[in-house]
């Protein structure tokens, strides 16, 4: 599920402010990309896991594209690289809906 929120909404930038919602980053060994995640308790799975980018429009404005998605558990046989993900669900859009909250405090319920 996707959040897009316009950059200047952002009291700092996108790594800061996930640091500040609980994510953590960790970058993929064998892409080198990094992403962010935020677990549910000390074990490494299930956790929420999301991607950004930053996007303009035709008006030259700046959006950062949140990609989330639940990861339930890591991929169950070696060299295989997916995943049990959720890409919907009461779980995500719980973690969208506070994550709208740290942008724009109260406003969304």
């Amino acid at each position: 599920m996707k959040l897009i929120v316009e950059r200047k909404q952002l009291a700092e930038n996108p790594e800061m402010w996930l640091r500040s919602a609980g994510y953590v980053m960790i970058e993929d060994r064998l892409s080198g990309h990094a992403s962010y995640a935020r677990r549910f308790s000390r074990d490494f799975y299930p956790r929420y896991h999301l991607y950004f980018t930053v996007e303009k429009d035709s008006l030259n404005k700046e959006y950062v594209v949140f990609d989330l998605h639940l990861d339930q558990k890591k991929p169950g046989y070696e060299g295989q690289n997916r995943h049990n993900a959720e890409y919907t669900g009461e779980l995500i859009e719980e973690e969208i809906k506070r994550l709208k909250n740290l942008v724009l405090p109260g406003f969304f319920v």
